[in-house]
């Protein structure tokens, strides 16, 4: 006689067990529970009422507006970069040797001899402190002046005690008249600045370029006690920015520091360097693959990001709280053109959640298999 009862009464009770188990261990929370203990909506965390652990904020069309003028977070070290364009006039540098030529329309003056117009002075060496002799003068500094303005100073000072005092000058580079590439190129090294005009991009060409496999490359220009940065893709766009070399400056090149991470169910969970000056959320999902076509919450999209605390304001005008969660949309035409207009900042931790259904559909499966081996114990029991 068969005992299909006794066989499917302990299935059923067991498929209950295991679908009660089915969310079991996953790659990835639900939006629900990752949101879960919030701050209230229009509640901040410098107000009395109890903040809670995080705010949640909603990227929309409507929104994009205010969240762009808050404060930017810290992103580490930040640098100027100096103003000019590039092919300007070559300056005097320490180690130059120059030769003047003093005319003058005055009898007996102090610096020609009677009968002369003319005074050709001995050449001179600029010294490390950038500065020359000049007779019946004293010391007058012309280190980082270009030779027109090295002249006119010459000119100026030696009027003091020759009011028609004219002066000719013509400079020889000295050692310092060099620029050094130090590292992030082919050929690093030390190249003589023969040319009135050697730009920036014109350094990186003599020395042979910018590796490919570096990220969004860096520029970094030491000058002085100063240092400047910018990234080559915006002196390649922008000629204003392609700024003459100086005598002793140095360089080198550098990938790009800043970067964010993804986790969840996202195409790659890892850190990602940003491949370029700026990248929108919706750059951010391409760069880590997507999302996993199976797993994903496509609704779900979170950005986590900490503020420094002293911005925050209850007001609108910053975060409402140091700890903020953006959420994105991809299943609306505002959530993806928004996504393409959110700028995501160095440190941001791109969070894909998975979808509600997963559990749904791995208890179900489970179910599915426990009744099939159900039905084959049976048919090996009749």
């Amino acid at each position: 006689m068969p005992k299909t009862g006794l066989t499917m009464g302990p299935a059923i009770g067991l498929a209950v067990l295991l679908a009660a188990c089915a969310a079991g261990p996953r790659g990835s929370g639900l939006q629900s529970e990752v949101l879960a203990n919030s701050t209230a909506a229009g509640k901040s965390a410098v107000q009395d009422a109890l903040p809670g652990e995080f705010a949640v904020e909603q990227i929309t069309r409507n929104s994009l507006g205010r969240y762009a003028n808050w404060p930017a977070r810290a992103q580490g070290r930040t640098y100027a970069w100096p103003k000019g364009q590039g092919g300007l006039a070559k300056s005097v540098n320490a180690g130059d040797t120059i030769s003047i030529s003093v005319w003058v329309s005055e009898e007996n003056g102090l610096i020609t001899a009677p009968g002369q117009r003319v005074a050709e002075l001995p050449p001179m060496t600029v010294s490390p402190s950038g500065q020359v002799f000049l007779p019946y003068v004293g010391q007058v500094k012309l280190a980082g002046l270009s030779q027109e303005e090295a002249r006119a100073e010459i000119e100026a000072a030696y009027a003091k005690v020759a009011p028609s005092a004219q002066v000719q000058l013509r400079s020889v580079e000295g050692r310092q008249s060099s620029a050094s590439v130090v590292s992030g190129v082919a050929r690093p090294g030390s190249y003589p600045l023969s040319d009135s005009g050697v730009t920036v991009l014109d350094m990186l060409a003599l020395s042979g370029g910018v590796p490919e496999a570096v990220a969004n490359p860096q520029i970094r220009l030491q000058r002085g006690n100063t240092t400047y940065g910018i990234s080559l893709d915006r002196v390649m766009k922008d000629t204003d920015l392609n700024v003459s070399v100086r005598g002793g400056d140095r360089m080198f090149v550098e990938a790009d520091e800043r970067y964010f991470l993804s986790l969840g169910a996202a195409g790659t969970r890892a850190q990602h360097h940003f491949p370029q000056d700026r990248v929108t959320a919706l750059d951010a999902m391409s760069i880590i693959g997507g999302l996993a076509p199976t797993r994903a919450d496509a609704q779900g999209i979170l950005v986590l990001r900490a503020y420094d605390p002293g911005i925050v304001r209850a007001d609108g005008s910053g975060p409402r709280h140091s700890r903020t969660i953006f959420t994105i949309d991809l299943t609306s035409a505002d959530g993806l053109f928004s996504a393409g207009e959110f700028d995501i900042q160095p440190g941001d931790l791109i969070y894909v959640t998975e979808s509600p259904l997963i559990g749904t559909r791995n208890a179900l499966s489970l179910i599915g298999s426990v009744f099939g081996l159900a039905v084959n114990a049976n048919k090996l029991n009749n």
